[in-house]
């Protein structure tokens, strides 16, 4: 099959067509296709016999395909397929709209707060009416109902994966009601929660297993090596050769461990979670997903940073479970290496963290809450090596976080965020980058002070060295993120003379 683009929005179907004849895993994700004769929708990497040309319908969406009548397969599971990308240049309807169903997607966004159209046109400070106007133009379906396609979808993959009763999936995927929930899933899907956890799978002894995609390629060697250098003794664990990654996790008051195994031939990840978790399995998802970056888009990625970083198109930002997590971390590795900083990290958890109420084998330790180490004393914090400078910087940090004036997901408002980190002792430009990179999933952060990334793009001896790694990273626009690990990772071509 010769090569071809991702499908764009306006879809081009005979291109959809031949890349669901291939089953190939480019597009999981980029489109979804509904199949007039069983009433099904399907992922592009589905198994089942091609259906027939005529009776294919695609859609960018799978909310699209749902308000259109069709179920999702049993089989392939359009609840696992890589999301879309939610970051564009496109016009201001269209990035409202993107940033609208960003919102929606993340769990993390809302807390203990139900998503509701009215709450997300708050949040967008745009009216109910302006937002439901253009979403629908953008997108094809209404908020509301993009809102019950997740719903749905995250109850489908709690019925399959784990057995928690019908009462609890309807709660943890965010229905009101158990009556309200039986409801919606007989009008779209035309059967019983019941009646589909008899059809699906059982889930493992140890802990819920579930199976998330990505499209390819994914240097998934490269993303276990950069957590196996950070991992902290007690909290993570990291095994290059065996492919697997594990840590600890809390969610509210409930904790326990995520375990991930790669499947680079098959592009795909095994996520394991503990029973303790189980509840929470669509916040754990979103979370999983954030921290490998499993939803990226190579392609589009590679189509504007290729021509610079012409043999790292594999590569993903890693990410973090934990927001503030992941900002403590960026704190402690100031100026010093990152061996030094994942000892002082080590020390904080065995000082300040909890144990693990059931531990697994080396994951014994949590990261402590906002709240620990907010009232920390300075004697303690300096016990563990931390300079006063620092301390005051992660107390700080800390506290904003305990008291919600900061939030770090992917759901928070990037400008607002930098400008808060910014504000706080000790917290410069190349660290609050650092954090929207990874913790705030924003793939154009670009820290122009990097002395590593001056190395890298060759600017390192220019008088504004600064100036100039800006200057050049104007053409990776949405990108320039990707850009800064393709050059820490080593791969970019040949410089000009000028910049």
């Amino acid at each position: 099959m010769a090569a071809m683009n991702p499908p764009a929005p306006a879809l081009d179907a005979d291109a959809c067509y031949r890349a669901l004849q291939a089953h190939d895993a480019r597009f999981d994700g980029a489109f979804f296709t509904g199949v007039t004769s069983t009433g099904i929708y399907c992922r592009p990497v589905c198994r089942v016999k091609t259906p027939r040309r005529e009776n294919c319908r695609f859609f960018t969406h799978a909310a699209q395909a749902e308000g259109a009548g069709f179920r999702p397969c049993l089989r392939c599971r359009p609840e696992l397929a890589p999301q879309a990308a939610p970051w564009s240049t496109q016009d201001a309807s269209a990035l409202l709209a993107r940033h609208a169903a960003r919102l929606l997607d993340a769990p993390d966004a809302w807390g203990d707060e139900a998503p509701s159209v009215a709450g997300l046109a708050a949040r967008l400070g745009v009216s109910d009416r302006h937002l439901r106007r253009v979403f629908e133009s953008e997108l094809g379906v209404t908020p509301l109902a993009w809102l019950q396609t997740r719903r749905l979808l995250a109850a489908k993959q709690l019925l399959a994966d784990t057995r928690l009763p019908v009462a609890q999936v309807a709660l943890a995927a965010g229905f009101a009601s158990l009556r309200r929930f039986n409801a919606a899933f007989a009008a779209h899907y035309g059967l019983s929660p019941t009646a589909l956890r008899r059809q699906g799978a059982s889930g493992p002894q140890d802990g819920v297993q579930v199976t998330l995609g990505w499209r390819p390629p994914y240097d998934a060697a490269a993303m276990l090596r950069f957590f196996g250098q950070r991992a902290i003794d007690g909290m993570e664990c990291a095994d290059p050769a065996a492919g697997t990654l594990a840590r600890t996790l809390r969610l509210g008051d409930d904790a326990g461990w995520v375990a991930c195994t790669f499947d680079e031939a098959a592009c795909r990840v095994r996520v394991r979670v503990a029973e303790a978790l189980a509840p929470r399995l669509p916040r754990v998802i979103a979370r999983v997903r954030a921290w490998l970056d499993l939803d990226a888009d190579p392609a589009a990625i590679h189509a504007v940073l290729g021509a610079d970083f012409p043999h790292a198109a594999g590569l993903r930002v890693p990410g973090t479970l934990d927001g503030f997590e992941l900002a403590v971390r960026a704190v402690l590795g100031q100026q010093i290496t990152v061996a030094a900083a994942r000892t002082l990290a080590a020390r904080l958890v065995q000082r300040l963290g909890e144990p693990l109420p059931e531990p697994a084998p080396g994951l014994t330790h949590l990261f402590p809450t906002p709240a620990a180490l907010a009232t920390a004393d300075g004697d303690t914090l300096g016990q563990l090596g931390i300079v006063r400078q620092r301390q005051a910087a992660l107390q700080a940090l800390a506290r904003a976080v305990a008291g919600g004036e900061l939030a770090l997901h992917p759901g928070a408002d990037v400008p607002a965020t930098l400008a808060a980190l910014k504000a706080l002792p000790g917290i410069g430009d190349w660290t609050a980058h650092y954090i929207a990179l990874r913790a705030l999933r924003w793939p154009d952060a670009f820290p122009p002070g990097d002395v590593a990334l001056h190395k890298a793009l060759g600017v390192a001896g220019q008088p504004r060295p600064a100036q100039a790694a800006e200057a050049r990273a104007e053409r990776w626009r949405p990108w320039r993120g990707y850009a800064v690990i393709r050059a820490w990772h080593g791969d970019a071509a040949p410089k000009p003379e000028s910049l």
